[in-house]
């Protein structure tokens, strides 16, 4: 899949036969009413891709019962009812999509189904699990999101894999919350189970591309034995099933750099941002050019979150002098949240709150283990 060969060192290129296609027809896929239900929805991305060896690009092809179909083992495991929500590669996806989504997954709240794959593209897999985690927290059955970094048609595809773990962990468990499924290693025979406000894509394209960020992932699922990791982790919610499905796209992740310029955050200011979580760094700190137009912000009422660039840790704005300044400012330190699942809490939060101590108060109040011990 990764390989590069230098053409000035091939020596010879000879065709060997001629390739034959074929149209695989549909099969039937017979079910056992002894099997527990699973709902799988299918939003597009690489686990549902092949490749167009015309052009060599990797295109939407597969629908969710095409993917049920080429992974027939999952037959053996659960009985699982296919859907199509939208075929859109994953940056695509937009936070309307989001929305779609989860009133999908909310309207078979009551339902007989042990739980939801949600088939979904890689690239922001774990913005989607953000806000799937916040707005329906509490559900009352595990939602998991299953995504390959290789297409199912490649040798090297980790799509059917990914899907057996995923329903493999939805027979045996019924916990509550938002999960993330992929590879755990370069290996086959480990699968990592995500919580969904805790996880990062941390590679472009090995199969081990998501890690837990402070933790070791919440499950690690084996061919015959699932390990639950859960005891190491604190801060778990388990609240009632209050679904909140709104939000508001008024919030910016902003990332500082040297030579940064304020007046991106002026811009900020005239579009009526009504949050700014900043990307600080170490600690959560960002240079004093920034100071005036971040005053002007809080001015304006705008929320100020701080999260850190480094991918692990806690920001802490008490150690220096710089830090203590920006909390004077009216910035709130978000502790350990992951800056991309600050952003979406923050959209989700500003989509339900009516006002700026209550946006303040939910941006700091753990809905979905999204603040943790590291």
């Amino acid at each position: 899949y990764n390989i590069g060969i230098e053409f000035e060192k091939i020596k010879k290129i000879e065709k060997i036969g001629e390739g034959q296609s074929s149209v695989e027809s549909s099969q039937t896929i017979e079910k056992d009413e002894k099997l527990p239900k699973i709902l799988l929805l299918s939003t597009g991305g690489t686990i549902a891709s092949k490749v167009d060896y015309r052009t060599g690009a990797v295109t939407p092809a597969l629908s969710a019962t095409e993917l049920y179909e080429a992974v027939p083992e999952i037959a053996k495991i659960a009985n699982v009812d296919a859907e199509v929500l939208f075929s859109e590669y994953s940056e695509n996806l937009q936070p309307e999509h989001w929305l779609e989504i989860a009133k999908k997954v909310d309207s078979v709240a009551d339902s007989d189904y042990t739980g939801i794959i949600i088939a979904h593209g890689t690239d922001t897999m774990h913005y989607s699990s953000a806000f799937l985690s916040f707005a329906l927290s509490g559900f009352k059955k595990p939602i998991v999101l299953v995504g390959s970094q290789r297409s199912s048609d490649r040798p090297s595809s980790d799509a059917a894999s990914n899907l057996i773990a995923a329903t493999k962990f939805l027979r045996r468990y019924s916990a509550k919350g938002v999960f993330v499924v992929m590879h755990h290693n370069e290996s086959d025979k480990a699968i990592a189970c995500h919580l969904g406000t805790r996880v990062r894509k941390n590679h472009t394209s090995k199969r081990s591309a998501f890690e837990t960020i402070g933790s070791p992932p919440a499950y690690v699922i084996f061919e015959n034995t699932i390990q639950d990791n859960t005891y190491k982790m604190e801060n778990k919610v388990s609240r009632d099933y209050n679904p909140r499905i709104n939000l508001d796209t008024k919030a910016a992740l902003v990332k500082y750099h040297p030579g940064f310029d304020p007046e991106i955050i002026e811009s900020l200011i005239k579009l009526q941002y009504r949050a700014i979580i900043f990307e600080g760094t170490g600690l959560g700190h960002v240079g004093k050019t920034m100071y005036d137009s971040i005053k002007k912000a809080k001015e304006k009422g705008i929320f100020l979150g701080m999260t850190s660039q480094c991918i692990d840790g806690r920001v802490s704005m008490t150690v220096y002098e710089s830090g203590r300044d920006l909390l004077d400012m009216g910035i709130v330190p978000l502790e350990t949240m992951i800056p991309e699942v600050a952003l979406v809490k923050a959209m989700w939060v500003l989509g339900n709150s009516d006002s700026d101590d209550e946006i303040k108060k939910m941006m700091l109040e753990d809905y979905a283990s999204e603040f943790f011990t590291e």
